[in-house]
């Protein structure tokens, strides 16, 4: 029984600590990006610039000091905000002046002396280094752009899953000379390393089914051992190989779903208890995030339970069939 919950605790926590690391990391870049870019070909201009402001209420869980920039009824706001990598190379606080250079095409460069108005954390170590946040209508002025004009427009999606799909339909109706690129294209080293969790997840799943399997077969062998002359007497008395097959089984089935119900209630609660409390903590800048998340997928457990019951229901046959190789009158005389 411990054996098989363990087995089942380790497959719930697993899934439930890669869905919300999936989620996280995918959250953090789609909040800060969108899912899809769209925009005019940048020809050999670097892509670090973002256009747009970005609305509050996406970031507000990236602020961690101060507050988001305001902006006035005319002119541009002097107030930006920065992360806080940036502030800490720096050396300055929220409150602080600082003095921000923009270089254009032609090599020139022109300063504006602006006011630290907050500072934001996103986890993700390539936003964090190359990002501020400023008023569209400082870039405008900057750049000699109109008041409607902007960079580009950042699309998002209700499903994830559908930013390929929807980026290939954009990018078929767009102009000539604009482009559209999904999140995945932009920073495809933070998906792929997504993408290379979930494989993770899969090995790790089907190591501990096995697992599973192979110690409810040893402890279906070592009964059916143990009860050599039960066994016996039972074929003595003319019951089949089947009934006594099923005696076996029911005993053993009994133990796994035991074991796999109590698997559920430890897996389940070390996902809440992570919930709640937060006690396994990670290195922010390794894994983008300072503590692991669990999401639970009650659909993932379910599964997880049934598959575990019915493996190893149809895998504890294969063992059972030493009853039929039980010779009734040696085994009565078993010790």
């Amino acid at each position: 029984m411990s054996a098989t919950a363990l087995s089942v605790a380790v497959m719930i926590v697993a899934l439930s600590f890669v869905n919300g690391f999936q989620q996280v990391i995918s959250s953090k870049v789609f909040s800060f990006w969108g899912h899809v870019r769209v925009q005019q070909s940048l020809g050999e201009k670097v892509n670090i610039a973002e256009e747009y402001p970005i609305t509050q209420n996406r970031l507000d869980r990236f602020l961690k000091e101060g507050k988001w920039l305001a902006f006035s009824d005319s002119g541009y706001s002097q107030q930006i905000n920065i992360s806080t990598f940036t502030a800490n190379q720096l050396q300055i606080k929220t409150g602080d002046s600082m003095l921000v250079f923009f270089f254009s095409a032609d090599g020139t460069r022109r300063a504006r002396k602006l006011n630290v108005a907050g500072l934001f954390n996103t986890g993700i170590e390539r936003f964090d280094q190359n990002f501020a946040l400023s008023d569209i209508n400082l870039i405008r002025r900057l750049n000699n752009w109109q008041p409607n004009q902007i960079g580009g427009y950042e699309v998002f999606l209700k499903d994830y899953e559908q930013t390929d799909s929807i980026n290939n339909l954009i990018y078929e109706e767009i102009p000539q000379g604009w482009y559209s690129r999904s999140m995945k294209e932009i920073y495809p080293e933070i998906f792929d390393w997504l993408g290379l969790q979930g494989q993770l997840k899969n090995i790790l799943l089907s190591i501990m089914m096995v697992i599973a399997v192979v110690n409810l077969i040893t402890c279906l062998i070592i009964l059916v051992l143990e009860r050599t002359k039960m066994t016996g007497v039972l074929k003595a008395l003319g019951q089949s190989d089947w009934g006594i097959q099923k005696i076996f089984l029911y005993n053993t089935t009994l133990i796994a779903i035991i074991g796999i119900v109590l698997g559920t209630v430890v897996g389940i609660g070390i996902c809440v208890l992570q919930q709640q409390t937060g006690f396994i903590k990670l290195n922010e800048e390794a894994y983008y995030m300072d503590k692991a998340e669990a999401s639970i997928n009650w659909l993932q457990v379910l599964w997880v339970d049934l598959a575990t019951l019915g493996i190893c229901f149809a895998t504890l046959i294969v063992p059972t069939l030493l009853i039929k190789r039980v010779n009734p009158v040696k085994a009565i005389q078993f010790r």
